[in-house]
């Protein structure tokens, strides 16, 4: 099985409840064996910019080199995101959402005609579906609440592409009582069943 490892913390794996939480669920998932491509958005990853939105609308034999390297790292992301078995992201809520980078990451793996296109009825997902399994972490948001706008963010933009079996570990609270959100998110990490990839 190969799982992509999404983490967005600008915080380090010792310092990262959702960087250790994401670890946990690998493991549970792929029964200690999974292949896992680590992607590690505090690492870098580019801004959307016009150049690029013209190079995903032009013909990808008529694309020029400069605009074939405009969207190269684009390519690669979405490559990613095609061959994984499943997906993991490590999702801190700051400042009410999704991390910046994670915002970015989602702007280069939406690509008409590749991970969604536009239909009379509205866009479908071309990503077969597969299980995404998103670690939330929070100082004080709780996860679904009125001032949560990232759990509903990410399970739009999934769904968009069409991976709509999308599982939440609660880690939020952090600052409320770090130690009983933690706790509750490893019972739903030891919950989850690997029957899927059987």
């Amino acid at each position: 099985m190969k799982v992509l490892k999404i983490n967005a913390s600008v915080k380090p794996l010792q310092a990262s409840v959702s960087r250790q939480l994401v670890e946990e669920v690998i493991t549970q998932i792929g029964e200690g064996s999974a292949e896992v491509i680590d992607r590690d958005l505090a690492q870098g990853v580019s801004l959307l910019t016009g150049e690029m939105v013209g190079s995903y609308y032009t013909p990808a034999d008529k694309r020029s080199e400069a605009q074939k390297n405009a969207i190269s790292e684009s390519d690669t992301l979405v490559a990613e995101l095609q061959s994984a078995d499943a997906v993991v992201i490590g999702l801190p809520i700051y400042n009410f959402g999704v991390p910046g980078a994670l915002k970015a990451y989602f702007d280069l793996v939406a690509r008409v005609g590749i991970t969604f296109r536009y239909t009379q009825n509205g866009p479908v997902g071309l990503l077969a579906d597969r299980p995404a399994y998103v670690v939330v972490a929070s100082g004080g948001i709780q996860l679904g609440s009125a001032a949560d706008f990232a759990s509903g963010h990410i399970k739009q933009f999934l769904g968009f592409l069409g991976i709509k079996d999308v599982h939440f570990i609660d880690a939020t609270g952090q600052s409320i009582d770090a130690e009983a959100s933690v706790a509750r998110a490893k019972e739903q990490i030891a919950a989850l069943g690997t029957e899927v990839f059987a």
